[in-house]
């Protein structure tokens, strides 16, 4: 108590930015013939202080088939706040994600014909089916059959089976119809 002590001038130093690392969830989707995407911005490091939120961001995927491990690009993500500006926002790098393939589901139908034997379980179908593809995507349907067995008899199950053919059949899975029946008659 029996001194003052001398203060010292006035000094200087520096704030830095806090880093605050962000990346996203949820961008895994079904194809839909776009690179849209869309997901949730999170902050993967650091620390956002009371009163401060993050929002925003633009998710695309690099392209638009169906695939896992894609990139996806990344932009706007936006910090708001009183102290919005203490924070050194770090987007997210080398983010991937998936496109699963879109179902079709086939209009019209085929139907499996009987045949004679012939010693194979190969069936013949007849009819038209078709499938509408998103877009301008080029996809387009045949149809083939095989009997269960090679065996004459009446009322015989019949697989049909539907494949995509086509430069975008890839994004796609056909909804695959019922059995069916035909008959293989004595040679």
């Amino acid at each position: 108590g029996n001194y003052d002590v001398v203060q010292p001038a006035s000094q200087t130093a520096n704030i830095t930015p806090a880093p605050l690392s962000v990346s996203t969830s949820n961008v895994v989707r079904q194809y839909d013939g776009t690179t849209n995407a869309s997901g949730t911005a999170v902050v993967t490091a650091g620390t956002l202080f009371a009163g401060d939120s993050l929002t925003g961001g633009a998710f695309s995927f690099a392209d638009r088939h169906v695939g896992t491990g894609k990139t996806v690009n990344v932009s706007g993500f936006t910090l708001t706040g009183t102290d919005a500006g203490n924070y050194n926002l770090i987007g997210p790098t080398g983010l991937t994600a998936t496109i699963n393939k879109a179902n079709l589901t086939p209009t019209g139908g085929v139907t499996a014909n009987s045949k004679v034997y012939d010693g194979t379980t190969v069936a013949t179908v007849s009819g038209t089916a078709s499938v509408t593809a998103l877009g301008a995507d080029a996809v387009s349907l045949i149809a083939s059959g095989r009997f269960n067995d090679k065996n004459v008899g009446t009322n015989k199950a019949v697989t049909v089976t539907y494949a995509l053919v086509g430069p975008d059949s890839g994004n796609y899975d056909v909804v695959q119809p019922a059995s069916q029946t035909a008959n293989i008659t004595p040679a």
